[in-house]
């Protein structure tokens, strides 16, 4: 069975809203880069929230696009939140000790709480 991709992009107020669901590798990461690109184009700094509650794998593509969407966020001194459950992303982050530069969340109304 092939896992389908979906990238949802969306404002909420002032901040951008990308969410993902489907699995995040090599394939697909072009489309995740263009959601995130699309949260980009609001003038300001953004605040961005990453919904990965809904995507169960995530290759080092995909993880190389978290990485760059928080460098740009910081070079605009903007804000990055992901929302993630438990699961291979979050030990992603551990093992990677990336977890030491993001900012998560469990919930998407938990994330919007955060940056209201």
């Amino acid at each position: 069975m092939i896992s389908t991709f979906d990238v949802r992009t969306w404002c909420d107020g002032s901040n951008a809203i990308v969410q993902a669901t489907g699995e995040l590798d090599m394939a697909v990461a072009p489309r995740l880069r263009a959601g995130i690109d699309r949260a980009f184009e609001s003038p300001g700094r953004p605040t961005l929230v990453m919904d990965l509650t809904e995507v169960p794998f995530c290759d080092s593509v995909g993880l190389g696009i978290l990485v760059g969407a928080l460098t740009r966020v910081k070079e605009t001194g903007g804000r990055l939140i992901l929302v993630v459950r438990p699961g291979m992303i979050t030990h992603l982050l551990t093992i990677t000790n990336l977890d030491r530069h993001f900012e998560t969340c469990g919930s998407l109304s938990e994330a919007l709480d955060a940056v209201a």
